[in-house]
């Protein structure tokens, strides 16, 4: 292999690390906001929360209408806070895809460009 051949294998390898870096970045762009998506809805649903439990003790005629509210609010809370943790679960696991399939491409890409490198070098 040549001086020129050398710095060529070396510009390309480089090229595409680079290229791999920008869609590992890209990646994690897109899952930063599907991720924090997520958690304003979440802080929505609890401010939302909030609200009903801070109107519930004002317009509450006694004790116990107060109370049955609170335990309504709690109970459909509940109820929310687990479809949005199985939506949330469902989002983990297309980001784990996601991962995976990046980690899985740069590796058959990386395992070509080293055989083409490879097996010239050891034809010599």
């Amino acid at each position: 292999m040549t001086i020129n051949e050398t710095v060529k294998t070396a510009t390309d390898m480089t090229a595409k690390g680079m290229d791999r870096f920008n869609s590992m970045t890209e990646l994690n762009m897109r899952t930063w906001e599907k991720l924090a998506g997520r958690q304003m809805d979440l802080f929505g649903l609890c401010l939302e929360q909030g609200v009903r439990l801070a109107t519930l003790a004002t317009e509450s005629k006694n004790y116990s209408d107060y109370l049955k509210g609170q335990t309504d609010i709690v109970k459909e809370m509940s109820e929310r806070m687990m479809a949005e943790t199985k939506t949330s679960m469902q989002l983990i696991g297309e980001v784990r895809d996601d991962y995976r399939g990046w980690y899985e491409r740069g590796l058959s890409e990386l395992s070509t460009d080293l055989r083409e490198v490879v097996a010239p070098a050891a034809r010599a």
